[in-house]
């Protein structure tokens, strides 16, 4: 066979076997039937065996040369499962290795700030967020944010003025944020 004779639904001048859809129309049925049986899912199946035909199509040189197309398609659909599969219980492995992330302490407060955050303005948002949340200090922010220092502190100021007014903390003995 040559690379043209096995192409999707197209004859070449030099046909000298089967096309890939003569492969497809031969072959599709008993190849999901044999990948359900090994996925024991039907649309796990389907979909392997759309792959297997995708990756004839890519290769179609080398899959012209195979002696036995159906054969290669039903190791390449097997080999996309295994593979699937490996990543699958990897990917549940390292989800056991790794500790679930805990609630961190006085949620409910965290909650309440990140709602109040909410309401600022983005620019006073964004300086209070990277200040407090990030550690910069306001050299680096206002580098990052393309701003001169004292327009750092100024939202900072505001920013803390809004929150404690929207937490009321002021009211509590806490005079910052």
């Amino acid at each position: 066979m040559d690379e043209d004779s096995i192409s999707f639904g197209r004859v070449s001048d030099r046909h000298d076997g089967p096309t890939l859809r003569d492969v497809f129309d031969a072959s599709y049925r008993r190849l999901v039937v044999q990948l359900y049986g090994v996925t024991g899912s039907f649309e796990e199946a389907e979909d392997l065996v759309q792959e297997a035909f995708v990756r004839a199509a890519g290769k179609r040189g080398r899959f012209s040369a195979v002696d036995n197309p159906e054969a290669w398609l039903r190791t390449t659909a097997i080999n996309a499962h295994r593979s699937r599969w490996r990543k699958a219980r990897n990917g549940r492995r390292a989800r056991e290795l790794v500790p679930p992330p805990r609630e961190p302490d006085g949620l409910e407060q965290h909650v309440e700030i990140m709602t109040a955050l909410r309401t600022l303005p983005e620019a006073q948002r964004t300086v209070i967020a990277l200040h407090y949340l990030a550690d910069l200090p306001v050299e680096e922010i206002a580098a990052a944010l393309g701003v001169p220092t004292g327009t750092v502190k100024s939202r900072l100021s505001r920013g803390r003025d809004a929150l404690a007014v929207r937490l009321d903390h002021s009211q509590e003995g806490v005079d910052h944020v």
